[in-house]
């Protein structure tokens, strides 16, 4: 604890020390341990089978199939045939009265009840991403054309778009009145524009071809008129010059298009991954085979959504869910590895002529030009688009302009498709990728299925992102590792529009994690993450909250980068309970991780009850300049920046007192302010109590206080910090524990 606290908070720092000895506690420390829960969890793997003419087959034994993870024969516990009645008239007509249709179940089971989990209705999300004009209206037709062949009453249809942000334009419903308008709907809608700056960019880098060549006829012309050449000369370098200048010019044009369109492409990255996450996420509760139908011109997935595009993979096939991907753009007049192409031959016709005639005014590294084309090659169109559905277990339209007839499709997949359930041989939930593969005995037939997922054991019904999974399988283990020093907790801070806020801060030093060299970029990088779930009495997870770091630099840095701190902060709203939080420090690249356990309590809704938030000990305090105070930071005392100490143990030799922070909410309107108690506990029992006034609550209607206890009284151990406040009408009280070391 820095000094500069005892300056900062003179003010507050009121009670004296309790006069009374203290008795010696002894505190342990765990150890990394590769133990793992052994998990009984069964994949449910829905697999669809057709014959050479597209047509579904329903005529397979359990003995057809062979399912393999990891290359590793799995033993099919369940084996069942879900198919309505093909002879259903309805069925051929596309009849969608309100008739709810029954699926025929047929099964081989062996350990799982058929039918049980699988024979409710069929739930299909259509989701439009952001559409030019043509492509919306190709999409919109199609999707008309979609309900009108193949749906029926037990088929709920929600319908969905994406922008900036997720629009639910229709419900999920068996009302197909509903769902045209809401296609007609979205189909007079226009996005927001997002045109791309390629244009511009490749006009701008003919523009440099051309300056180039310039330059090179001029300098020959320099050349060739030699020493003392007069006019025609100095006109030559004249001309010269200037091109050398509107090429510099033209290169910082070009280097902001491309930035911007690195950013624009991000952006529109995170929209469409969010939005589909969303919606995959939310048909995981319904039982049986889900479809989303997703309607784009190409999804973008530069490096920093890559993550976020593999989540949306692993979530649908969590959720039991295929995608099923459309170009919407219809027929292509050329590809995306065309245009990347053209301008990869462009670049390097640049480079040969600038090497050739030592002409490169601009100074610009050729790795950024090269790493702009692996962007390219990366974000052609269809390629996103094909592996969003072939590992989901759908497939992908392309280079139709007649979309309809492939989407029928959809439907016989919904109708008839086999569900085989299996316990993995391998039962460590390490978090790591699984890739399943499904064979069949019998030539001449197609199978479709998914292609993976992320062993880990979890309750949790958010989506679970590809950098979470390894984090969360440690949770999982008997004893949780304690390789690298970690502190987390949670603080609940009770506003009156907010009972339930509550801040969430994990720290560590940086150093900790492991910083990878690349010795040709002379850059560093690292790959880490912090996990945090929150659980409430039931062990249900109820928020889960996480960030990857994967933070680059210049080489020589790397030791200054490890000197500094990694401080995560995020903000939630919790309903009144009490919440166990679990917090997962995971390093990637050496699998080494530490885990924390802590508790929080959000206080129940009465307005005729004062109301206290949590102890926070103080680790430090910063001065904040006026640009920076925010009045509605929890953590903002007076003009100052407080830092909670997270269960740190407190050192005698480096710190004089510890020093402690809370915040009180009075009833609105009281007339005297509440009285305080501080009281120092160890083993249940009270070691020291002083009873203090508070002051008067400021604008805000709250009280912030901030004391402080000297620590000279205080034997090493473990010790509990009890505050209780009371109003003469109600009384609230807070505990928080902390160690004293010598």
């Amino acid at each position: 604890m820095k000094h500069r606290i005892a300056i900062l908070l003179a003010s507050a720092l009121t009670l004296a020390a309790p006069a009374l000895s203290f008795g010696q506690t002894q505190s342990g420390t765990g150890r990394q341990d590769d133990t793992i829960v052994v998990g009984t969890s069964e994949v449910v793997l829905d697999v669809v089978v057709r014959d050479k003419r597209g047509r579904p087959v329903r005529n397979l034994a359990a003995s057809d199939f062979e399912v393999y993870e990891d290359g590793v024969r799995q033993q099919v516990k369940s084996f069942r045939l879900i198919a309505r009645d093909p002879e259903d008239p309805e069925a051929k007509s596309g009849d969608t009265s309100g008739k709810t249709q029954t699926p025929v179940v047929r099964s081989i089971p062996t350990t799982t009840a058929a039918g049980d989990s699988v024979a409710g209705p069929s739930a299909i999300a259509l989701v439009f991403d952001r559409l030019s004009p043509d492509a919306r209206t190709r999409a919109h037709k199609a999707a008309l054309s979609y309900l009108s062949d193949g749906t029926r009453g037990n088929d709920f249809i929600g319908v969905f778009g994406i922008d900036l942000s997720l629009r639910v334009l229709q419900p999920y419903t068996n009302n197909l009145n509903q769902v045209r308008q809401a296609l007609e709907r979205s189909g007079s809608q226009s996005s927001s524009s997002h045109g791309s700056g390629s244009e511009q960019i490749r006009g701008l880098s003919d523009r440099q071809a051309a300056l180039e060549r310039s330059a090179s006829t001029l300098q020959g012309a320099t050349a060739a008129t030699g020493p003392g050449g007069g006019a025609q000369a100095s006109a030559a370098g004249s001309a010269l010059g200037a091109n050398a200048a509107e090429q510099i010019f033209a290169e910082m044009t070009r280097r902001s298009l491309e930035v911007f369109e690195m950013l624009q492409r991000d952006q529109q990255g995170y929209a469409t991954t969010n939005g589909l996450l969303a919606v995959v996420n939310s048909l995981r509760p319904l039982p049986g085979r889900k479809a989303v139908i997703f309607f784009s011109e190409g999804i973008a997935i530069p490096p920093a959504v890559q993550a976020y595009f593999r989540s949306v993979i692993n979530s649908a096939n969590r959720a039991n869910t295929s995608i099923y991907t459309v170009d919407a753009a219809g027929l292509r007049t050329e590809s995306g590895n065309t245009e990347a192409g053209r301008e990869i031959n462009s670049l390097v016709q640049r480079r040969i002529r600038r090497t050739d005639n030592s002409l490169d005014p601009t100074g610009r590294p050729l790795t950024m030009e090269l790493e702009r084309n692996e962007d390219l090659l990366r974000l052609d169109p269809q390629s996103g688009l094909g592996q969003l559905a072939a590992e989901t277990g759908g497939f992908l339209i392309r280079e139709t302009n007649d979309i309809g007839p492939q989407l029928r499709r959809v439907d016989d997949d919904l109708r008839t498709y086999y569900v085989l359930n299996y316990v993995p041989q391998n039962q460590n939930y390490d978090g790591r990728f699984r890739e399943i593969s499904v064979k069949l005995s019998r030539s001449n037939l197609d199978v479709q299925s998914r292609k993976g997922y992320y062993a880990i054991n979890s309750s949790d019904a958010s989506p679970v992102l590809s950098y979470e999974a390894p984090a969360l399988a440690v949770l999982n283990r008997k004893l949780r590792p304690d390789v690298f020093p970690v502190q987390a907790g949670a603080l609940n801070f009770p506003e009156a529009n907010r009972i339930g806020f509550t801040s969430v801060l994990v720290k560590s030093p940086a150093s900790v994690f492991t910083y990878t060299p690349d010795n040709t970029k002379k850059t560093y990088s690292t790959d880490f993450s912090i996990v945090v779930l929150i659980k409430d009495e039931t062990q249900q997870v109820v928020r889960k909250l996480s960030n990857q770091y994967r933070l680059s630099g210049p080489l020589d840095k790397v030791e200054q980068a490890k000197k500094s701190e990694v401080l995560f902060y995020r903000e939630t709203d919790l309903a009144p309970g009490r919440y166990m939080v679990e917090t997962v420090a995971y390093d990637a690249p050496t699998g080494r991780a530490s885990v924390r356990t802590s508790g929080v309590v959000v206080p129940g809704v009465e307005e005729t009850k004062l109301r206290l938030s949590s102890i926070v000990v103080i680790g430090r305090a910063e001065q904040l300049k006026p640009a920076d105070q925010k009045q509605n930071n929890p953590l903002q005392y007076g003009e100052v920046l407080l830092y909670p100490n997270l269960y740190e143990p407190i050192s005698k030799a480096s710190s004089k007192q510890i020093a402690f922070f809370f915040t009180v909410y009075p009833i609105k309107g009281a007339s005297a302010a509440p009285k305080l108690i501080v009281e120092v506990m160890q083993n249940n029992r009270a070691l020291g109590r002083i009873a203090a006034d508070l002051p008067a609550a400021d604008a805000q209607n709250r009280i912030q206080y901030a004391s402080a206890l000297p620590l000279d009284k205080f034997q090493p151990g473990e010790y509990e910090l009890k505050i209780t406040v009371n109003d003469g009408q109600s009384t609230a009280g807070r505990t928080i524990e902390f160690t004293v070391e010598p």
